[in-house]
């Protein structure tokens, strides 16, 4: 088994594709009719794309079914930035909404900071903490 990439199901294809490409600036490898898109990730990886979740969801049986809002997040996409204040600062005055404020998590071994996509997808960018 080889790993390709996360998909994420998203209502909203345009506006998620540039939240991804203009705001986290993330390089698109792919922008399909106004459906599928993905991103590098490393080095010609493509590791995140975003998928219409209307053409998933009859494929595997849930055309009828809602996507849950407001619950406890279930996943989370996590990128290593270089430094996490200079990103926070960044995206901040590209207009990026944060959850919260960069911090230092020790038992993590990082410093983080946490946003959320277009379509409420949860995001962590981190750097890891210096060894004393």
């Amino acid at each position: 088994m080889k790993f390709n990439n996360v998909r994420l199901l998203v209502r909203d294809y345009r506006k998620c594709f540039d939240f991804y490409a203009q705001k986290l600036g993330l390089e698109p490898l792919w922008d399909i009719e106004e459906c599928y898109g993905a991103f590098k990730v490393a080095d010609g990886i493509e590791g995140l794309s975003i998928f219409l979740s209307d053409y998933m969801a009859p494929v595997v049986g849930n055309a009828d079914a809602q996507q849950p809002v407001r619950g406890r997040d279930k996943s989370m996409v996590c990128f290593e930035v270089p430094d996490v204040d200079d990103t926070y600062r960044t995206l901040r005055s590209k207009g990026v909404v944060f959850v919260n404020e960069p911090v230092d998590m020790p038992g993590w071994g990082m410093r983080v900071v946490h946003l959320r996509d277009p379509e409420e997808n949860l995001i962590e960018l981190y750097t890891p903490l210096q060894a004393n």
